[in-house]
């Protein structure tokens, strides 16, 4: 056996329709094309961006950025740079201002759990993670969401 000898097996495939080779082809004359139009003329060409004359999608779309009204951005907080605070007792925005661990005061914050911390503080804040509310409770202190 070798590859010359390779045949499709019996009734696998279907033969290709002949266009435009004569009227009892059925599809002579027009080829299957149609009568005029864009695509019925031979070198007719048609981008494959063009959307047949509506405004094409790359017009339709925003061009810069998407803004989601819902979503809360947080200045984020770890635990372990509440240590650069000193002996505080409680913690708040305020005070993680002047600190220099927050810029803004008006905008929510949130406290994660990364590092260690050394001593028992209660803090008040907008949004804490479960792994840092747990390194507070476990050291002694507390939280309180604003």
């Amino acid at each position: 056996m070798d590859l010359g000898s390779l045949k499709k097996a019996p009734r696998s495939g279907k033969n290709t329709k002949r266009i435009g080779r004569g009227q009892a082809s059925g599809t002579g004359g027009t080829a299957g094309r149609g009568h005029k139009g864009q695509r019925s003329r031979s070198g007719s060409k048609k981008r494959s961006w063009f959307e047949g004359g509506q405004m094409p999608i790359q017009r339709r779309l925003p061009k810069f950025g998407f803004h989601s009204y819902g979503k809360i951005s947080y200045q984020v907080v770890n635990v372990g740079s509440l240590d650069k605070i000193g002996k505080e007792s409680e913690i708040n925005p305020e005070i993680l201002q002047k600190a220099g661990l927050v810029k803004k005061t008006d905008h929510p914050i949130k406290l994660l759990g990364n590092g260690d911390l050394k001593g028992k503080i209660n803090v008040k804040i907008h949004a804490i993670s479960k792994s840092a509310k747990e390194k507070i409770e476990k050291s002694g202190g507390s939280v309180t969401l604003l």
